[in-house]
Order: structure tokens, then sequence, then C-alpha cells
């Protein structure tokens, strides 16, 4: 009797544990977005191979209905986020300026963060290159399957840019940066032009009396408070927006298209693992704080970037993460981060490197010292001038392979594999901004105690 009373109660513990057991594992999924964006990534991954071309389970004109279908949460998802974008840009910016103490403060941040942004994204296509350079990825794919990708998708860059910018076409250029209304300005969803209308309107505020400015600074942090309240909203289902994203991309792409340019998806990575890198040791440089502290404060953000692409669609929840988990001071986070959005590519300007190098090496074609040179300039520049949105890259790659010599079309080599590392240079891109965050704000804070 008491072997058959230990025996039953032995075999019923685990059960009764495990009700116990799954009550705590959800209670820990639910208070982390990180660990539920990482199991629904996984989640989608795995559906997408299941109704994609990999297990080949499912038609291809059903397993495409069923990825836009599932993808409809996460194309919601980006609309939402952007819905809020410009209003949060707007008042950020103006609200990060006038917070200073005058246009010193406001010269001295911009001033550091835009020197910062420059020599990163520098050192970002010089250690793209180097890697390429070293592993030769061209090397390892067949001529012959080249000729015929170029046959069955040239196509798909026919709309690219044919060459870069001449001298005559540069004034214009800056010129065209500049708003002329500012209303048409915030409408028309230029970053970089709302950035720069904005950045205006906020020194005018500064130079406003106190008792004219206070009644639109209180409105600008209204409009701040509603947006991040929208922002609250659209993060509870930003899981189910990067399980269906990830699910719709896997189902159309499938792992086959990764194993003809496997080396080169390799190379772009170890490019952005050496730029990580050295964001955290200038993150531990200036402020003494450990890499594991660091990516355990910003892991929101970097999985959330991952997933959609974007760095304008994560920069509300950038800006959350540089204020309340980094410390990062207020009107520091709210001039950097959008300013970083706008021109902080630099994961960009890394991938288009070993890219270009990629693609001569695979057409036979020796750039010299020259070509190499003219390569960091232009993916430097262009990188800057970037937008924050998914798959821009692949067009300015085809300005810069025309540029040295190389044909356009062999960007249809590479668009297979676009969409995974335009994931992963958008979480280099978004961290390169939180860590210029912390970097501006350390250098500026020291200067303003002593």
């Amino acid at each position: 009797m008491t072997d058959e009373t230990g025996a039953t109660d032995s075999a019923e513990a685990p059960a009764r544990s495990l009700p116990g057991l799954r009550r705590h594992l959800f209670s820990l999924v639910r208070k982390r977005l990180w660990l539920q964006v990482l199991v629904a990534m996984f989640l989608g991954v795995g559906f997408g191979m299941l109704i994609g071309p990999t297990a080949e389970l499912v038609p291809p004109d059903i397993a495409t209905l069923v990825g836009n279908w599932v993808a409809l949460p996460g194309r919601l998802f980006l609309l939402a986020i952007q819905f809020v974008v410009v209003p949060l840009v707007v008042a950020s910016v103006i609200r990060g300026i006038a917070a200073g103490d005058g246009s010193s403060s406001l010269g001295q941040i911009g001033g550091r963060a835009v020197a910062f942004f420059i020599l990163t994204t520098l050192f970002a296509v010089a250690i793209g290159i180097a890697v390429a350079l070293l592993i030769e990825p061209g090397s390892f794919v067949d001529r012959t399957a080249v000729g015929e990708a170029l046959a069955t998708a040239g196509s798909a860059v026919a709309n690219a840019p044919p060459a870069p910018p001449s001298v005559d076409q540069i004034p214009d250029m800056i010129v065209g940066l500049f708003p002329t209304d500012p209303l048409s300005t915030f409408v028309s969803g230029n970053m970089l032009q709302i950035v720069i209308a904005s950045a205006i309107l906020g020194i005018a505020l500064v130079m406003t009396p106190p008792d004219q400015r206070l009644p639109l600074l209180e409105l600008l942090a209204s409009v701040q408070a509603v947006c991040m309240v929208i922002v609250g909203w659209v993060l509870r289902f930003a899981p189910i927006a990067v399980f269906g994203l990830l699910a719709n991309i896997t189902s159309r792409i499938g792992l086959a298209a990764l194993l003809g340019t496997g080396m080169y998806v390799v190379t772009v990575l170890l490019g952005l693992l050496l730029l990580l890198t050295l964001y955290l040791l200038v993150v531990w440089l200036q402020t003494r704080r450990g890499p594991v502290g660091f990516l355990r404060d910003i892991r929101d953000v970097m999985l959330l970037a991952f997933s959609t692409s974007s760095s304008a669609a994560v920069m509300p929840l950038t800006l959350t993460t540089v204020e309340n988990r980094l410390k990062v001071r207020s009107e520091v986070a709210r001039f950097v981060v959008p300013l970083g959005t706008t021109i902080n590519m630099a994961g960009t300007a890394l991938y288009q490197g070993v890219a270009t190098i990629f693609l001569a090496q695979i057409f036979g074609i020796d750039l010299g010292v020259g070509g190499i040179v003219l390569v960091v300039v232009m993916a430097t520049g262009a990188a800057i001038g970037s937008p924050g949105t998914p798959g821009v890259g692949i067009v300015i790659l085809a300005t810069i392979l025309s540029s040295v010599g190389i044909p356009s079309a062999g960007v249809a080599i590479i668009l297979g594999v676009d969409r995974l590392l335009d994931m992963c240079r958008t979480v280099v891109n978004v961290t390169g901004d939180m860590v210029a965050c912390v970097v501006v704000d350390r250098q500026t804070r020291g200067e303003a105690e002593t």
C-alpha cells in the first residue's frame, strides 16, 4: 500500500507542477516584450518554412495567399507606427532644442552627433571593404549561375538610378534639403526636411521670450505624450506583427535562396558584428558601461528593428529606451535620435561596401585603390542621405555599382538575401543611434559641469 501510495504521489507530483510551470512561463513571457518578439520571430520563420518553398507542402499560389494574410497585422503595425512618427519627431526635436539653454547647447549636441555619425560611417565602410577583401566571397559563386540569375531577375533593378549626381547638380540638392513650407514639409514625410524644419522652429523658440514660448512648449509636450500613448498601444501587438512579417518573408524566399550567396551573407554579418563590437567598445570607453548590460537595456529596440527593418518605425521605442533605460538627458535624446534615424546608416554603408567588392569579384573587375576610395566616399554619402525605410539600400547600391563600372544588374544576384541583411543592418543602425546619444550626452554633460 505504501509503495502504491508512493508511486501514485510521485506520478501526480509532476502533473500538479505542470500548471504552475505553465503559469510561470506565461508570466515570464508576458512581462518581457523582447522575449515575446523573440518567440514570435522563431514561430514566424518556422511557419514560413512550412508553407514556403523549403518544405514544399503548400502550392506556391496558396503559400502567397496565406503569407499575405498572415503579414496583414505586421503591415498595419508599420502603418500605425508611421502614423505617430512625424508628430513625435516634430515635438521631440523642437522641445529637445528648446529645453537647452540656447543655441550654443544645440551647436554642441548637433556638431558632436554629426561628427560621430560621419566617423562611424567611414569606419563601417572601411570594415566592410576590409572583410570582403580578406574573405573574397565572390570566389565562392559559380559564374554560370550568375548569368542565369541576371537573365531571370535583371529587370528587378531596371528602375535604379543610372548615375550619381554631377557637380553642377549639388547646389540644387543642397537647396532641396531646406523646406519651403513647414506644413507641406510635415505632410510630405521627408524626414531630413522635417528634422531641419523642426530645428529651425526650435532655435527660434529658444530666442522667444519665455512667457510667449511656454504655451507652445506645453502643447508640444501634450502631442508627445499622446504619441507615446499610441505607441504603447501599438507595441502590445508587436509580437503578432513580427510573426506575420517574418512568416511572409520566409514563405516567399525560403532557405534555398541563402545557399548560393551564403559566403556573402557571412561576410556582411561578420562586418556588422565587428561594427557592433566597435560601438560597444565606444560605450565602454566613454561610460564604463559593460557590453552585456548595455545590450540588455536596448534589446527591445534591437529585436523590433530586426523584425521591421526600419529604424524610423522603431524610433518611438528608441526614444523611450534612451531616456528611461540609458538615462540620457531629454534634450540630447530628442535631438540625436531623430537626427540619427535620418542620417545614421553605418550598417547600410558597410553592407554596400561588402556588396560592391563581392560583385566586383564575381565580374572580375579590379577596382584598384582609386575605385575603393570612391566606393568609401559614395557609400558614406549615400548612407547619410538615405531614408530609414526597408529596402532603400538596394536602390542606392545600384548607383554605387554604376559609378565604379560594375553592371547594376548584378544587384539581382543578392536580391534574394537582401531582406535578411536589411534586418541585420537595421539593428546596427539603431544601435548606433543609441550609442551616439550616450556618447554625446556624456561629453556635453561633462562640459556643462566644468
